[in-house]
């Protein structure tokens, strides 16, 4: 029997197409001369460094920037996008990579800010709003209430109501900036499941992500950025991991974890019997020189230990012994001067002061350094804040700009550059990759292998098992609030680490 004989299949017609757009802000031209389409029922992936202009992109097609020039075409006519409003009128929706919203509102608000249903009287209807709510959480198997606050959820279960909110609308646009970086597995294939969804109804998705390989799995094609450019754009097909990467940073990176074997000195932290709201008799260690990771599904308990611990929230029992001295609960002060810091989960909300200069974020919590005599001193201050992000690498125009006008990424690298001008003697590093590209990336795993071999001791929290296994000596491993069991290197492997992580490891034994 012969085989079928394969027909050409015709490309989709273009729904989103800009020619030619530009746009500077004071002291860096961000996009030089961006061109590319997007065809209806397809994912169009871009990438890019961080700083590389993919998100000042995305927020030109959702008319949050205006461009400086160049136009946009939507099915083939020009339009002139005013504002986020408008763009929603015209079909386009947007998921942010720095998650908006309001912490004070109900999830039904928040899902439908700035487009609340109306009664006759023109007053809110917030029977309807909630009733609408409830339907689309359902519909999305999503186990939130309308009437809960958003300030009582994680950042994940944010996350997902960001993604709720975005495809609510039945746009034909839909851009995706980070949708997965705060999400589990599960819930990322849940996405990738409903973005297949929205190409069969004809709609086009504008993806970016700092995961390649997720990347790979859903991209009909890939557009790599590099300083405000266009570096290339082909079909997925047609491209590998290794290309994306040469074409992203402009060089090849060798190994992707430079991991290093450490000799490991004297308990730097030892933590016992801890139990708080959400997690119950922790127990670990972490020694100088030592990378200790924590893996989990999300709600865990991971992070709810890490604030404990650091003093951002109490507990019930149990003690934190850092340097050879016990931590009163609740004393955040206390441990930050002792040697203790923490990168938190949410930059935006806990690590930075986003209308404050990059200056003033580096230099806030250090400020005692460069003040003596009565008096701050700024030459001092401007230096130091200098050195420190030069060797995070750093983009920003200056450091008077504002936190809030830089990449994710780039905001990052300021949370580790405020920390390293304290010179801690431990770091408790909740995602600290979180939203970052794979030569920031790299950047900070080579400063966690230089700091362990300067003696410093780190927690590493991620939702990116490759990164724990290549970067730790040890991984503790939580299970519904528990440390389930803890892994030395030569007994990592992902199935061990997902084995304790739901429960299977545990009730086999």
């Amino acid at each position: 029997m012969t085989e079928p004989t394969q027909r050409a299949i015709a490309p989709q017609p273009v729904k989103l197409e800009v020619r030619g757009i530009s746009k500077s802000f004071p002291g860096v031209k961000a996009l030089d001369n961006i061109s590319f389409r997007v065809r209806r029922g397809t994912t169009h992936v871009l990438c890019g460094e961080n700083g590389a202009g993919k998100s000042t992109l995305m927020k030109i097609i959702n008319g949050i920037y205006t461009p400086d020039q160049g136009t946009i075409l939507l099915d083939g006519k020009e339009v002139t996008i005013e504002n986020p409003i408008h763009a929603r009128s015209l079909g386009i929706s947007m998921i942010f990579q720095e998650l908006s919203y309001v912490p004070e509102m109900t999830v039904a608000e928040n899902i439908f800010l700035g487009r609340w249903p109306r009664t006759k009287l023109g007053t809110v209807d917030h029977k309807a709003m909630r009733t609408r709510t409830a339907a689309l959480l359902k519909a999305e198997n999503l186990p939130y209430a309308p009437e809960q606050k958003l300030k009582d959820l994680t950042v994940s279960d944010i996350q997902m109501l960001e993604i709720l909110k975005a495809v609510s609308n039945n746009s034909d646009v839909i851009i995706m900036d980070e949708p997965t970086s705060a999400i589990t597995q599960k819930e990322t294939q849940q996405l990738f499941l409903k973005i297949a969804d929205m190409k069969r109804r004809g709609a086009c998705i504008i993806y970016i992500s700092h995961k390649l390989e997720e990347v790979f799995q859903i991209a009909d094609e890939i557009t790599v950025l590099r300083d405000g450019c266009i570096v290339d754009s082909k079909p997925a097909g047609e491209l590998d991991i290794d290309q994306v990467i040469t074409m992203m940073v402009g060089r090849r990176i060798g190994s992707k974890y430079p991991f290093e074997d450490v000799p490991c000195g004297e308990t730097l932290l030892s933590v016992t019997g801890l139990t708080g709201e959400g997690f119950g008799d922790i127990s670990f260690h972490v020694c100088k020189g030592e990378i200790v990771g924590f893996a989990g599904l999300m709600g865990a308990g991971r992070t709810e230990v890490m604030r404990a611990v650091f003093g951002i929230d109490s507990y019930e029992g149990g003690q934190v012994v850092f340097g050879g001295k016990a931590l009163p609960p609740g004393d955040i002060r206390g441990t930050i001067d002792a040697g203790l810091v923490m990168l938190s989960e949410d930059r935006r909300r806990y690590g930075l002061v986003q209308i404050r200069s990059v200056l003033e974020n580096a230099s806030l919590p250090n400020l005692n350094q460069f003040i003596y005599g009565g008096r701050l001193h700024r030459k001092q201050e401007n230096v130091a804040v200098t050195r420190a992000c030069a060797s995070m690498n750093v983009k920003t125009p200056s450091l008077g700009t504002t936190v809030e006008a830089l990449s994710g990424g780039n905001q990052q690298k300021i949370v580790l550059a405020k920390w390293m001008l304290r010179n801690p003697k431990a770091l408790l590093m909740d995602e600290p990759t979180r939203g970052i590209d794979v030569g920031a990336k790299y950047e900070i795993y080579k400063l966690m292998t230089q700091l362990a071999k300067d003696g410093k001791g780190m927690v590493m929290v991620s939702s990116e098992l490759p990164e724990l296994l290549g970067m730790c000596n040890r991984i503790y491993v939580m299970c519904q609030g528990r440390i389930a069991g803890e892994l030395k290197r030569d007994q990592f492997s992902a199935e061990s680490v997902m084995a304790l992580a739901t429960g299977i490891a545990c009730n086999a034994s």
